[in-house]
């Protein structure tokens, strides 16, 4: 019994946890009909999806996950898409905080990028700061 018991924990030390999801493969964005299989999966593993360092266009689909949280740190680069689907896929991930911000400054209707930082996502925007 007390070698089942220590074996248990030498394996507890030994496994280690399954990483939370992170948006680094994916900051520089793509074709929002490409990511949003992406963004569906990674909400219906209902794992923190953690968005860090630079996260652009396409990219900032991540927001639409459950479980998203966003590290001070983090630089998203909102813009329009390339086709009014591409915008309206992006903007339908969005809170509705943010997207009335993106909307009031027409960031969403120009290609140049418009930086919002993960401090103020958190802040300004009501998304979740990770631990």
């Amino acid at each position: 019994m007390r070698e089942a018991m220590l074996l248990t924990a030498a394996l507890a030390v030994a496994i280690p946890a399954v990483a939370a999801a992170d948006s680094r493969p994916y900051a520089m964005g793509g074709i929002t009909r490409e990511f949003a299989p992406k963004v569906r999966e990674a909400d219906r593993s209902g794992k923190t999806f953690r968005i860090s360092g630079h996260c652009q266009s396409a990219c900032t689909m991540f927001l639409a996950v459950r479980t998203v949280c966003i590290e001070p740190s983090a630089r998203l680069l909102f813009h329009a898409g390339r086709t009014d689907r591409g915008t309206r896929d992006m903007m339908n991930s969005y809170n509705p905080k943010l997207r009335a911000y993106l909307v009031s400054n027409g960031t969403m209707e120009r290609a140049t990028f418009h930086t919002i930082s993960g401090r103020d996502m958190i802040a300004r925007f009501g998304y979740r700061q990770c631990p």
